[in-house]
């Protein structure tokens, strides 16, 4: 048996969600394998130590690489690695002074290499997650499920393979773009090929304290925890950090 070890690099920075809460439970998660040892990051700016990692984990919200680490982080993949991102990775959010949240297209490097860009989300209610590939074995067996989270509404950007999806023809209120009316499945999680590696992306795991909207308002209302609250959501993060730590050995 191999005593080689699995280097992950985690990025777990960003707004206006419980990136503490979200750090603690996907290291939780990534110590379950006794092999992995992992470096913790609030940005992409060492480059170096990320091309070093077996695999890229990320949890984020605004949090822009520069067009540098945009590429760099384009090469890694495409070397052959994998790239396990969560929820916001793909979002940049600017609020405006009409109180209406933009998504600018700033990072296209990114955004193509990730597969998608957040452009908005309903207001959070519960929604159907329906299985896309039934036999692939990062959703294999788990079924449809109700997830009470934010629904993802975004660009897409190259081809996708889709693991879970969804539907929503309607508004996001509050949001730039607003209308959402086509009846395309909107992506939950799915892998997009980037030269010899993969990202996958999963973008339920919503979560939000007291505090995490300072200092747009003093003290948040409730505390969220979105699909971390769904043993689902923990078979999916457990079955993708396998998924990533098999191509290292």
């Amino acid at each position: 048996m191999s005593n080689r070890t699995t280097q992950v690099y985690l990025v777990a920075a960003g707004d206006y969600h419980d990136i503490d809460f979200a750090r603690l439970e996907l290291l939780k998660l990534l110590g379950e394998n006794d092999k992995i040892r992992v470096k913790v990051a609030q940005n992409y700016r060492d480059v170096d130590a990320i091309r070093r990692s077996d695999f890229l984990i990320t949890y984020t919200c605004n949090v822009v690489p520069s067009e540098a680490e945009q590429q760099a982080l384009r090469d890694y993949v495409a070397s052959g690695k994998r790239w396990f991102a969560l929820h916001g990775t793909n979002s940049i959010l600017k609020f405006l002074a009409d109180g209406r949240v933009d998504s600018p297209e700033i990072a296209p490097v990114l955004m193509q290499t990730l597969g998608t860009q957040f452009i908005a989300h309903p207001p959070i209610a519960p929604f159907r997650v329906r299985i896309a590939d039934p036999e692939h074995e990062l959703v294999k067996g788990i079924g449809e499920f109700d997830a009470d989270d934010e629904l993802y509404l975004s660009r897409v950007h190259g081809k996708l393979h889709m693991l879970l999806e969804t539907h929503y023809s309607g508004a996001a209120k509050g949001f730039v773009e607003e209308q959402w009316n086509d009846a395309a499945p909107r992506p939950v999680y799915y892998i997009h090929k980037v030269g010899n590696g993969e990202v996958l992306y999963l973008n339920l795991g919503h979560c939000r304290g007291y505090y995490d909207m300072q200092p747009m308002m003093d003290r948040y209302p409730r505390i969220e925890r979105g699909s971390w609250q769904l043993p689902q959501f923990y078979e999916l993060l457990r079955r993708g950090i396998g998924y990533c730590a098999a191509r290292a050995q």
